[in-house]
């Protein structure tokens, strides 16, 4: 609640607390309430009674001190006047003394003032020279910059020009007043000019180390491709010591242990050295600058410019020269390699998004490259040179080789990290190009062999010629030979086998060192390897069968029973060479097939052969059957037969297995039983007598008395039981024993029921007719007119 002012009904008590309050605040504090009081309740002429009634009692109060006290007063009032007069004296003596400081006063302005401007010379040549001082400070950091770009110290010069504009520039500037603001100014704008001579220094120096970069690649590459074949050599090495060693490749964990000790250090050995300085100082300058986006678009455009620089429009597979591909490898290497060392020394500089991308730009051009320039190769080779190389690249270059001893510095690493998949798919080309190259080359050789074969027995002079034949072939002696010897099979088969083995063993050097499709080499070598004994060797002997030359027929037989035996061997040995990729399972080649079916072809042309000459030698038989007199000798024909037939056994088919042997015999003295039965059974021959079947009989007993003396006699004399038995037919006395079933079958069977009825119509005897009733009769039951 506000508080309510002190109502006053007599104003004296008021007056009396106003004139006794202690200050001047209280004073008021209690003379402005009474006054508020007294004009609201118009009492305000009360109020000035009370301060009349007050003062006049106080002036009472002084008189009647005054009256009491008029001595004293007196006294004070003498001592006043005296101290006045002193006052008055003391006031003179201070005017003189005035006007005398006052001349003093004005001499003394004089000089301060002379002293004042000279104070403010010294000063302001104070301050020219302090300003003098800075100035020359200021310059002299800008020369030592400027002298720092010249002994190409860019990165000092740099932060030289970055102090000058901290400590001196940037105050000064700051500070109008300051006598040398302007040269910092012009100073100041300067600075970029400066900046930029440092940058575009540091550029042509960066430029210069490039263009040497660029021109040692391929060295560098060279010095990395040495690397690895020595880490290739020391491999083998081990390999040959321990044989469970080759089961690792190059670049496998195992080798990267066993070679850890071989520390090598592409960039920095004895036959190179690279150094990133320029480099890492572009780098840094560029980043005080803020420009390390730029520098970096600058870099990865120079640096694709190099690249395509780096490649050629074409090269050449044949020559191995600086156009050829060791230098393009090599320095597509060195390139690689120098990315990948910058990329780890400067992350921020080449990310791995654009140095693979470069990888895969110059690997696609290199195997464009080695295609086109595949076509000009004719040779095997080369081809294998040129995929030796490749490996060496890749193993070089491989991806999946990570160091072992992730602490070291990764520049130790075996391998540079670069993906090899594409050099991968592109060695299955060129190892077609191999595979098709051996093939032809291989199918010239097999053609020349087959074709300028003499098919003779192979002779053998020499024990050591023998031990050579006996080791390239699949030829195994059922006992030792006795030098000098002839082997079964001619000269073609041993030749064959040696150009057989060298196709395996070519087909899989391209496997070594590095392929990883062993099982496109199993699968493509069994193919090759089918054609060309299926359409190299084995037609081409077929083709020969047409030869009238028997003995050439028999040896081509004989090549193709060893050939089907080396087909079987090459199939156990494929099986054993095939890797561990490949299909499991028996390998079957189909020439194995065509040799064995074609062995039936080479029987039968046998066959055709012998019974042709034997075809030859029974048609010049001239049988007399009406001869009036008996023949003392056999026939010129039979002797000549048997002696044919016993050549033959004892030379030309010497050579042939004996089941074949005795097959062949066993079908030439079938087929000469045959011809010699249809000599009597001939159209043109219409009567014979006694003495005819006297000749005959003498003939076929000549035959039989030469298969006796035969092996495996009585299976061979079988092929004579019909002859001998229609021979016994035309001497019986008794015709009509063949028209009794019984009698016929125990002495006759092998007669064919067809033929002793003709055979007997042409004998010679008293023709009676009885016998011609029964003759008809045994006709009409045959079908016989």
């Amino acid at each position: 609640m506000p508080r309510r002012p002190p109502q006053y009904d007599d104003y004296r008590g008021a007056v009396q607390q106003i004139i006794s309050s202690s200050s001047d605040t209280d004073y008021l504090d209690q003379l402005i309430p009474a006054l508020k009081d007294a004009t609201n309740s118009n009492r305000t002429a009360a109020f000035m009674q009370s301060l009349s009634h007050y003062a006049d009692e106080k002036e009472a109060d002084i008189e009647q001190i005054g009256l009491t006290k008029h001595d004293e007063f007196l006294q004070s009032v003498n001592q006043l006047q005296t101290v006045r007069e002193g006052t008055v004296a003391l006031t003179s003596e201070i005017l003189q003394l005035n006007q005398s400081i006052q001349a003093s006063t004005e001499k003394l302005a004089a000089q301060k003032e002379k002293l004042v401007e000279t104070k403010s010379i010294r000063q302001n040549i104070a301050e020219a020279s302090e300003g003098l001082k800075e100035s020359l400070k200021i310059l002299h950091a800008v020369n030592q910059a400027h002298d720092l770009i010249r002994k190409r110290k860019y990165y000092a010069a740099l932060k030289a020009l970055d102090d000058l504009q901290n400590e001196h520039l940037i105050p000064t500037i700051q500070n109008k007043y300051a006598t040398q603001h302007k040269l910092a100014d012009i100073i100041q704008k300067s600075i970029p000019a400066s900046q930029k001579a440092i940058s575009d220094a540091v550029m042509n120096d960066l430029n210069t180390w490039l263009y040497r970069i660029r021109e040692t690649s391929q060295f560098l590459g060279e010095v990395a491709f040495y690397h690895t074949s020595l880490r290739q050599k020391r491999q083998k090495e081990r390999s040959e010591a321990n044989p469970q060693l080759k089961t690792y490749s190059l670049n496998s964990a195992i080798e990267l242990v066993f070679d850890e000790s071989e520390e090598f250090d592409v960039l920095e050995n004895d036959e190179v050295s690279v150094e990133f300085g320029p480099l890492f100082e572009a780098i840094h300058i560029h980043e005080a600058l803020g420009q390390s986006e730029k520098f970096r678009q600058e870099y990865a455009a120079t640096r694709r410019q190099q690249k395509d620089l780096l490649l050629p429009a074409a090269i050449s597979l044949i020559e191995d020269d600086e156009n050829g591909l060791s230098s393009l490898l090599e320095a597509i290497a060195g390139f690689a390699i120098i990315e990948k060392a910058t990329m780890r020394r400067s992350p921020n500089l080449r990310s791995p998004v654009d140095v693979d991308e470069l990888w895969d730009s110059m690997i696609q051009t290199a195997m464009k490259l080695i295609t086109k320039a595949l076509d000009e190769v004719d040779n095997a080779e080369v081809v294998l040179k040129i995929k030796g190389v490749i490996a060496l690249f890749i193993q070089t270059m491989d991806a999946s080789i990570l160091t072992l001893l992730t602490y070291l510095d990764t520049d130790f690493q075996q391998g540079w990290g670069y993906s090899v998949t594409a050099l991968d798919t592109f060695l299955l080309t060129l190892f077609e190009k191999y595979a098709e190259l051996l093939q032809r080359r291989f199918s010239e050789d097999f053609h020349e062999i087959v074709s300028t074969d003499d098919y003779m027995p192979m002779p053998i002079a020499t024990l050591e010629e023998y031990e050579k034949v006996v080791n390239v072939t699949w030829f195994t002696p059922e006992k030792e030979p006795t030098i000098p010897c002839v082997l079964p099979f001619s000269q073609m088969y041993p030749l064959s086998c040696i150009d057989i083995r060298n196709f395996l063993n070519q087909f899989y050097f391209f496997a070594d060192n590095h392929f990883q499709h062993p099982n496109v080499i199993d699968e493509t070598l069994k193919k090759a390897l089918d054609h060309l004994l299926s359409q190299k060797v084995c037609k081409l002997l077929v083709e020969r069968l047409n030869s009238q030359y028997l003995g050439q027929i028999v040896q081509i037989l004989i090549n193709l029973e060893y050939f089907e035996t080396a087909c079987r061997e090459l199939e156990l040995l494929l099986i054993q060479a095939r890797s561990s990729t490949s299909a499991g399972g028996p390998i079957v080649l189909n020439a194995t097939e065509e040799f064995r079916s074609n062995k039936k072809t080479a029987e039968k042309r046998i066959f055709e052969l012998v019974n042709s000459k034997i075809d030859d030698l029974v048609e010049t038989a001239e049988y007399d059957w009406m001869a009036p007199t008996l023949e003392a000798e056999p026939s010129s024909y039979m002797s000549t037969l048997t002696q044919y037939l016993s050549n033959i056994m004892t030379s030309t088919l010497l050579g042939l297995p004996r089941e074949i042997k005795e097959l062949i015999y066993f079908d030439a003295l079938s087929h000469t039983a045959n011809l010699i039965l249809a000599l009597p059974l001939n159209p043109n021959v219409k009567k014979i007598n006694p003495n005819g079947v006297a000749a005959l009989a003498k003939d076929v007993q000549y035959l039989s008395d030469f298969i006796d003396t035969l092996d495996n006699a009585p299976i061979l004399k079988q092929n004579l039981d019909e002859l001998q038995q229609t021979v016994l037919l035309m001497q019986t006395e008794n015709p009509d024993e063949f028209y009794d079933i019984g009698v016929r079958n125990r002495k006759f069977g092998r007669v064919d029921a067809m033929s002793g009825p003709m055979i007997l119509e042409k004998l010679t005897y008293s023709v009676q007719s009885p016998r011609n009733d029964r003759l008809a009769n045994f006709s009409s039951r045959f079908g016989m007119k």
